[in-house]
């Protein structure tokens, strides 16, 4: 079963302990900077350990982004160890799902590098769409969550 957890003082260094592999490194945040934005910004950053059962094997960050006044899926990792198991799709929904069940959101934004086809492929097969913007490398998506088959019904995705 795979479910996200807060962080924790018992987990942090296990967090901080996760890793991608070096080809992926470009592409996200270390979890020491991601945790140290979301002391910065306690107020709107809601950042999760992913476990499948009782190991950790990723991290999720999502956000307020108050200055555009969206939600955002902010920042997310699978462990190298433990990537191409499904893990990261189950996380995502559920990342969406707290967004959507706290705070009633119905769009969820997010980014990706543009080099980054398997972020991109991921967030098009739960139904983000480009948004046109662009920042550096990055690409602006955005998800409608009444538009995505995979938020219809609650359950695993």
């Amino acid at each position: 079963m795979v479910e996200l957890r807060g962080i924790t003082k018992e987990n942090y260094e296990e967090c901080l302990s996760l890793n991608v592999a070096d080809s992926q490194k470009c592409f996200v945040s270390t979890n020491a900077h991601s945790l140290a934005q979301a002391w910065v910004y306690h107020d709107t950053a809601f950042p999760f350990a992913v476990y499948a059962d009782n190991t950790m094997v990723g991290f999720i960050m999502l956000g307020y982004y108050e200055a555009k006044e969206y939600y955002t899926l902010w920042k997310f990792m699978i462990d190298e160890k433990y990537q191409n198991k499904g893990y990261g799709r189950k996380a995502l929904k559920l990342g969406i799902d707290y967004l959507v069940d706290r705070f009633k959101t119905e769009e969820v934004y997010t980014a990706y590098y543009s080099a980054n086809d398997i972020a991109r492929n991921l967030y098009r097969s739960f139904g983000f769409r480009e948004t046109g913007e662009v920042v550096g490398n990055e690409i602006g998506m955005k998800l409608i969550v009444s538009d995505s088959k995979f938020f219809d019904v609650k359950g695993d995705a």
